[in-house]
């Protein structure tokens, strides 16, 4: 069943389930995101990386537009001052635990940072807060991928994607707060080949944080 609601002034329309997100996108009005999965169910989306902020009339406060169902009717906002104003300080947040090495990232210009802050008309800088990195800045356990802790903004893609495609997970979150990463789990002797073939999680990584590991001959 369509389902009609008003974004920004303008009418669009969507299927029923839809989130209020995947029907703005699909409508070509961009809300900033990093964690969403065009196979995610609003009672199914993360929510992790709290950019996709908007105000609906009707709600006390601003709503990640992943994670709310659309009702016909519905009046959204996805540029007001509040909304912005958060999705800045999320963007800041992000940042201050990520470095910012542009040129030397395969993800460089195509980095869904880089969209986001020029979206929201800001730099990738990180004040007011401290930006903190970590350590090591390469991990290199995974057989044929190495991950780089301080370009993950921990959107949980590549474990999700990892879940569909395999029916035991070679990629998971693992330690706790500030220290959360990325981790590898060899699940069996075929894990290399099946990773290389695979690549899904290359592809989906907004950041550059999962990279091909070259061979000794460069390839």
């Amino acid at each position: 069943m369509k389902i009609t609601l008003t974004v920004d002034d303008q009418t669009i329309q969507t299927q029923d389930n839809s989130s209020v997100l995947s029907a703005c996108l699909s409508a070509g009005i961009y809300i900033p995101h990093l964690c969403w999965l065009e196979t995610d169910a609003p009672a199914d989306a993360p929510a992790a990386c709290r950019l996709c902020f908007v105000e609906i009339d009707g709600f006390r406060e601003p709503v990640a537009a992943c994670a709310v169902t659309v009702e016909n009717g519905m009046t959204v906002h996805t540029g007001t001052e509040l909304v912005r104003s958060l999705q800045k300080t999320a963007l800041k947040l992000l940042l201050s635990v990520h470095r910012v090495e542009c040129k030397p990232c395969p993800a460089n210009r195509a980095c869904q940072l880089q969209t986001i802050a020029k979206f929201l008309g800001i730099g990738l800088g990180c004040k007011p807060f401290e930006r903190v990195l970590k350590e090591p800045e390469v991990d290199a356990r995974h057989p044929v991928l190495d991950y780089y802790p301080n370009r993950c903004v921990l959107c949980g893609i590549c474990v999700r994607i990892c879940r569909q495609q395999h029916q035991q997970t070679r990629l998971s979150f693992a330690g706790r707060g500030f220290d959360t990463v990325v981790g590898y789990f060899d699940a069996d002797p075929d894990a290399a080949a099946d990773c290389l073939s695979c690549r899904a999680c290359l592809e989906y990584c907004p950041t550059g944080a999962l990279v091909q590991r070259l061979s000794d001959d460069g390839l």
